[in-house]
This record gives structure tokens, C-alpha cells and sequence, in this order.
């Protein structure tokens, strides 16, 4: 059998019982914790006949990388998505598709917080590389709050060859870059959209930024010249949603 994966948090394993609870094969829960939000968590191993245990909130502490707040679940192992299945993704979706590439984000805390806010925007999966990115883990879960198991994370092995395939399919890619001419409010991200934020203080890599169609920027006002990756991603992914809507 293949080893458990640990995954804490009340909101991932929340997540994980209501969206994948075949893959829940234990639920460890601090003996101090008695609330509503642990009920729902019984309630919903119950119903999916998960077996429950308590430990010492010490022991949990020792046994868990992070902030478990007192919940702890031994899951088998997720399956990140393979390269085939965006095809198969963009075929079973209908409109204009909004996909996210990360060129070398290896922050779990930032991959995280990216998949958090992908699932809100309604992107339709999150692309990145095979080699120098974060990869799902317990952090990168607890960070997400529960979207690393709705959101499809698809690693490829060459990201530029990816997004040529994709751009065959009709699909836009548009790169963030801080030398850009045009803002991203500028930027008409209406259509089958892919968009593209490059790593933690590097930016995108030369081979991608060579494969987008477009370039945009965010418009720094203050001394700082950068915004944390997370953050742009989100202002950007938004401003997608924002025209999407305005369109409709």
C-alpha cells in the first residue's frame, strides 16, 4: 500500500470528506476540541464510515508540519493531474475556458494560496512544470483551505510546449511581466484565456514568456516594485472575472 499522506486543518479535511471521502483513511482529532465545526467533521465521517480517534494536542503537535488546529486526517495519496487530461478538461467545458500556468512558483505557502483562488475565480485547472514547482502537500492544503481538492493541478513536463499546444486549441496566453507596456485592466481576457504568473522574485522564464501572445502588467504606485505572486494572481484572475461578468 502506498504511504499515507497527512493532511490537517478544519477546512482541508472538510474538503476531503465531502468531495473524495474514499481517500479519508483516518480521522485524528485533539481530545480538547468539542465545537460545531468538529461535529460536522463526525457527521461527515460517519456517514462515509471513517474511522475516528483522539490524540493529546502534543502528540498532534509533534505528528503534523503546521497549524492542525486540532484535526488531522491519513489520506492516500492524491493523484496530480497528467498533461493528457487537459485536453480532456477543455473538451467537456463549454465557453471560454480561464486556465492558470505558475512558471516556477516553489512557495507551497504561495501554491497554496494560488489553487485558493483559482477555485473562486472558477479557473478551470492550474498548469505547472514537472520540475521546480511546489507539489501538493500538507501545507500546500491547509493553505488552500480545502480548493487543492476541488482544483485540478496538472504538471507538465515542458510548460512552453504546453502552452503552444494550448494556443493551437484557441486558447490565449497572457504573461505577467513588471517590463510590460499594457496594465492588465487593459488586457480583454473575455475569451479562452490562459493566464500566466511567473516565479517569486524571477518572474516568468525566457522560453515562456516567448510563448505569450500577450504581456501585461500591474500598475505599482507605491516604493515596493513587485507584489507577492499569490496576490498578483489574484488581482489578475479577477480582473478576468470582472470583464467575464461585464460581458455577460
Amino acid at each position: 500500500m502506498s504511504q499515507l499522506e497527512k493532511v490537517y486543518g478544519v477546512h482541508a479535511v472538510e474538503a476531503l470528506l465531502r468531495h473524495h471521502p474514499k481517500r479519508v483513511k483516518q480521522l485524528w482529532l485533539a481530545e480538547s476540541r468539542n465545537d460545531p465545526r468538529v461535529q460536522v467533521l463526525l457527521d461527515l465521517a460517519g456517514q462515509h464510515r471513517v474511522a475516528v480517534g483522539h490524540k493529546d494536542r502534543h502528540e498532534l503537535d509533534e505528528w503534523a508540519e503546521g497549524v492542525h488546529q486540532g484535526v488531522v486526517a491519513e489520506v492516500s495519496p492524491s493523484q496530480v493531474w497528467g498533461e493528457n487530461m487537459l485536453d480532456e478538461l477543455l473538451e467537456r467545458t463549454p465557453g471560454a475556458p480561464l486556465l492558470l500556468a505558475l512558471d516556477g512558483v516553489t512557495d507551497p505557502h504561495n501554491l497554496g494560496a494560488c489553487l485558493r483562488t483559482a477555485d473562486a475565480a472558477g479557473v478551470l485547472a492550474v498548469i505547472v512544470p514537472k520540475d521546480k514547482s511546489a507539489t501538493l502537500n500538507a501545507t500546500v492544503r491547509k493553505v488552500a483551505c480545502g480548493a487543492a481538492e476541488v482544483m485540478p493541478l496538472v504538471a507538465v513536463t515542458n510548460l512552453s510546449r504546453t502552452l503552444e499546444k494550448l494556443q493551437k486549441k484557441g486558447l490565449w496566453v497572457v504573461g505577467t511581466a513588471g517590463e510590460a507596456e499594457q496594465e492588465v485592466f487593459d488586457q480583454d481576457m473575455t475569451g479562452p484565456t490562459v493566464l500566466v504568473m511567473g516565479a517569486e522574485g524571477k518572474g516568468m522564464r525566457r522560453l515562456t514568456r516567448e510563448h505569450c501572445d500577450y504581456l501585461v502588467k500591474l500598475p505599482m504606485g507605491g516604493s515596493v516594485s513587485s507584489l507577492n505572486v499569490s496576490v498578483a494572481t489574484g488581482v489578475c484572475l479577477f480582473e478576468a472575472v470582472r470583464q467575464r461578468r461585464s460581458k455577460a
